[in-house]
């Protein structure tokens, strides 16, 4: 009756949802959906257990994580969590330029400075440290694409057993690296951290090995809960009681799940991730996770990739190190929720959750990190006439006319001498949506034949349309080309992707506008122009090899 009950529940499966279907403005809280019952899907059980005790309701429950459904079960557990033979009480430090300028007292958690540069390393050691002799000597594997696998690359080495770290073959080299330092063997499976994951799971149950699972497990969840009795001893030393934690979230160790599914009340499989954060960009969070912060958040806050650079930058301000983006994203959160609701004079916590940064992804962050904060960027439609662009200039400035800082211009003249229209990519030095910005978008509405739009906060226009001006294809009589789309196209970053994606589709469609470019990222997005009929759209995705999303 127990292997039925489980095989019943291994049939339900968590839905796939869109992240489209899950936006908000930077800082809003979302509420968490506490009322819809857990699905069997969304109960914890240890990978491969058919014990049992562990195919009840509830999950899990074999007497050596039965304290993981009590009520101070977890606090026991951490209090006597083994971490601090490997990992460092990282301290609570107040960013001061940040303080000031946000009228809050602004405290970062520093779990970059951890021996791995990430708060891995706690959960790792804590789950292998309670292996028996026997589990050693078989030795341990798990999957990563890097932070979690340099953890448990660390406790193997400090415990003396075999580490087997099965990484996707797309992951940066600078992980893999370290990784292989560390003493862990490396095996590249897949393009995706659920293929390897896949791989990881079926060498434990043919080989012997124990899995270390990155968050979906309740001694890896103890040994990060650590950092939570250290944030709170220490902002005791430093003055007082914290009003708010922030916690970045992604499959979940340190805090779990993912938005949507806390929103929905149940596991949902994102249909797709942004991986420019790659440390949070998980489709499903674990189990245990999951349910652990149904009970225990009080919200959720989503931010975008250019708020997380410009929270990024402002720890290299404060501390002259650089977070990868996931290691940012906490503090990114902390600063639009405060921003959003206007709050003054609290005193809050953001952990700087790592520091692994893939050197490559640095020009995209320093592309992002101004837009959205100190940069406005507009999309201009002016006159193709004398005079128009200084016009443009001088409307482009303060309540007063005085002129705006210039970040970027680029003109691409279209209806040259026939009286038509010219395309303006222009940046300022201007916050977005704050006052001197809404009085000069109201001069342009005033002014006849300019024609303006505030693209700041599109990804799109951070990323691709920034590099493109100009007005739409033209045949050879000068008219516009008939049956133009204009795709985004999400694709692995990987060796001979771009060929691969243009093969099935050209010479069959004209490809009118192409714009790619190696950003660093496991995943990355590429603007791509077809002349296609409407009834060949759906066959030309299809025939993809990528996913492609008509914008345009």
């Amino acid at each position: 009756m127990a292997v039925a009950a489980e095989t019943e529940a291994a049939k339900v499966k968590p839905m796939e949802v869109s992240p489209e279907d899950f936006q908000a403005p930077p800082g809003q809280l979302l509420p968490i959906n506490k009322l819809t019952p857990p699905s069997p899907a969304d109960v914890f059980r240890c990978t491969g257990c058919t014990k049992p005790e562990c195919q009840g309701p509830s999950g899990c429950a074999a007497p050596d994580l039965a304290w993981r459904l009590k009520p101070d079960g977890y606090l026991k557990n951490i209090l006597t969590a083994k971490v601090y033979k490997i990992a460092v009480e990282t301290p609570l430090q107040e960013a001061k330029q940040l303080s000031k300028q946000l009228g809050n007292t602004i405290m970062l958690k520093r779990e970059d400075l951890q021996p791995v540069r990430s708060f891995k390393v706690r959960g790792a050691f804590n789950k292998m440290s309670r292996l028996t002799p026997e589990q050693l000597e078989k030795g341990v594997v798990c999957s990563s694409a890097g932070n979690h696998a340099q953890g448990v690359a660390l406790a193997a080495r400090t415990l003396g057993c075999k580490a087997v770290i099965c990484m996707p073959t797309n992951s940066p080299e600078i992980k893999i690296n370290a990784v292989k330092e560390l003493g862990g063997i490396v095996e590249l499976v897949g393009e995706s951290f659920y293929e390897a994951q896949i791989q990881a799971q079926k060498r434990a149950e043919e080989e012997g090995y124990t899995f270390v699972s990155a968050y979906d497990d309740p001694l890896t969840i103890a040994g990060q809960g650590t950092m939570g009795l250290e944030i709170l001893r220490e902002a005791d030393m430093l003055g007082g009681d914290l009003d708010i934690i922030f916690v970045a979230i992604g499959g979940g160790g340190m805090i779990a799940g993912i938005a949507a599914s806390l929103v929905r009340g149940e596991r949902v499989v994102l249909s797709k991730v942004d991986a420019f954060a790659d440390g949070v960009a998980i489709k499903l969070p674990g189990a245990e996770p999951f349910r652990l912060c149904r009970e225990l958040l009080d919200g959720v806050v989503m931010v975008d990739n250019g708020t997380i650079a410009t929270a990024l930058k402002d720890v290299f301000n404060e501390t002259r190190t650089i977070l990868e983006p996931a290691g940012a994203v906490a503090l990114a959160g902390a600063k639009a929720y405060l921003q959003y609701y206007g709050l003054k004079g609290k005193r809050v916590a953001a952990v700087t959750s790592g520091a692994n940064m893939n050197f490559d992804r640095l020009r995209l962050v320093s592309e992002l990190v101004d837009i959205g904060s100190v940069e406005t960027m507009l999309a201009a439609t002016i006159p193709e006439q004398k005079g128009a662009i200084v016009k443009l200039l001088e409307l482009a400035s303060g309540p007063n006319g005085e002129p705006f800082d210039v970040t970027e211009f680029e003109f691409r003249s279209f209806d040259a001498g026939r009286g038509g229209t010219a395309r303006v990519l222009l940046g300022l030095g201007v916050s977005p949506g704050g006052k001197a910005c809404r009085a000069m978008m109201d001069k342009f509405a005033q002014t006849e034949g300019y024609s303006v739009a505030d693209i700041s906060d599109m990804d799109l226009a951070q990323t691709h349309l920034r590099h493109m001006v100009g007005g739409p294809a033209l045949q050879a009589d000068g008219t516009p080309v008939q049956d133009e789309r204009i795709f985004k196209v999400d694709y692995r970053e990987q060796v001979g992707m771009l060929r691969k994606l243009l093969t099935p589709l050209s010479p069959r469609w004209d490809v009118t506008l192409l714009h790619f470019r190696k950003t660093g990222n496991r995943f990355a997005t590429a603007l791509l122009g077809l002349r296609i009929p409407d009834n060949e759209v759906s066959q030309g995705r299809s025939m993809a090899m990528c996913s492609m999303i008509v914008v345009l």
